[in-house]
């Protein structure tokens, strides 16, 4: 019975959402498979996205970026929380090794944290990473190309494969790169059920806002109303504006709601931006411009999708009612076919067979 270990960053959701799928589409191809994942996301969220069977051990993984908000790094405080970590790296890689011979672990993929990774190349472990972005490349651009850049690149160049998904950074500096299609898991459109719920007539919009798992909010109790728009939110920003509804009240799992909506409002994300664009749904994004990923996201968003940019400001004041109506009266390509998570599962389960 093989056992995979999967390390799942929690810097945001969409390092779940490109795990989720092929962790699914892997568990059919190889009878018995045991699955630990290593995470801190809430185990709530990872048991909604990942529907194989899975034993859970709770586990920072990675710095990732110390964030203020969903949108602002706190630069100095992550340089700062890097040097910590790698001051003692020896001993933590030796602990990492430790651990993986304990849960006497046959290969280790990791999204996208380097520690497990050269944990399992201490230990012997075949290992890959799978992700739109590596944290070698999002470290340099605030910091440099320094020593510890150098360390974090080589524990990827090492591994058996990086597995970037697409869209992703370019990470030319990596010579095990190997690309993917597109990873997602694509919801069921419910829109009968969710007019129903809502109470909607015809040519009523239900527009899903979500920041991407990520702490911070958006002040949408401002926000003017719009005719015939509703806002789904996350409970737990306590929104009181009257068009604005919990989504968890609904009882649908995010992908299909995302499905059955006219539009998502984020952040430039893998997971918001590939699940929107595999089912058809038109996305308003706020600017990001620091964030060394957000190109690549939004020139392949501007291709495959429809979309539209507005400012921090129109998305804090609500002033997104022109935007929403030209995303409407948008042509709408055909659907994005995310085949990546079957070509990952297979790249997989060739290596644990």
């Amino acid at each position: 019975m093989p056992h995979i270990v999967v390390s799942i960053s929690g810097h945001g959701f969409g390092h779940v959402a490109q795990t989720a799928p092929v962790l699914d589409a892997l568990s059919p191809r190889l009878g018995g498979l045991r699955l630990t994942l290593r995470s801190c996301v809430p185990a709530a969220h990872l048991r909604s996205r990942i529907h194989a069977p899975f034993e859970l051990l709770q586990s920072e993984g990675d710095i990732g970026m110390l964030m203020l908000s969903a949108l602002d790094v706190l630069v100095e405080e992550s340089g700062a929380a890097y040097r910590s970590f790698h001051a003692g790296w020896e001993a933590r890689v030796a602990d990492e090794a430790r651990l993986l011979r304990e849960l006497d672990a046959d290969f280790v993929l990791a999204n996208v944290g380097y520690l497990p990774l050269a944990g399992a190349q201490r230990a012997g472990i075949r290992n890959a990473a799978l992700c739109s972005l590596n944290w070698a490349d999002i470290y340099g651009h605030y910091f440099g190309d320094d020593a510890i850049a150098a360390q974090i690149r080589a524990c990827y160049a090492d591994a058996d494969a990086f597995l970037r998904a697409t869209p992703g950074m370019p990470m030319t500096g990596l010579p095990n790169l190997l690309s993917v299609a597109p990873i997602a898991a694509v919801g069921t459109n419910r829109r009968g059920e969710l007019d129903s719920r809502l109470g909607l007539s015809a040519g009523e919009k239900a527009v899903l806002v979500s920041l991407g798992g990520i702490s911070g909010r958006l002040p949408i109790e401002s926000w003017p109303r719009l005719a015939g728009v509703r806002w789904l939110v996350q409970e737990n920003w306590r929104v009181e504006h009257p068009d604005a509804v919990d989504l968890e009240t609904l009882h649908m799992g995010f992908a299909d709601l995302l499905a059955s909506c006219d539009a998502l409002i984020c952040k430039p994300g893998y997971g918001s931006f590939v699940e929107a664009a595999s089912c058809g749904v038109p996305v308003l994004f706020v600017d990001r411009p620091d964030w060394p990923e957000a190109p690549a996201l939004t020139s392949w968003l501007q291709q495959h999708g429809v979309c539209r940019e507005v400012s921090r400001a129109a998305l804090h004041t609500g002033d997104i009612a022109e935007a929403l109506h030209g995303l409407w009266h948008a042509p709408r390509p055909e659907p994005v076919i995310p085949n990546g998570a079957q070509q990952v599962a297979e790249w997989l389960a060739a290596r644990l067979a």
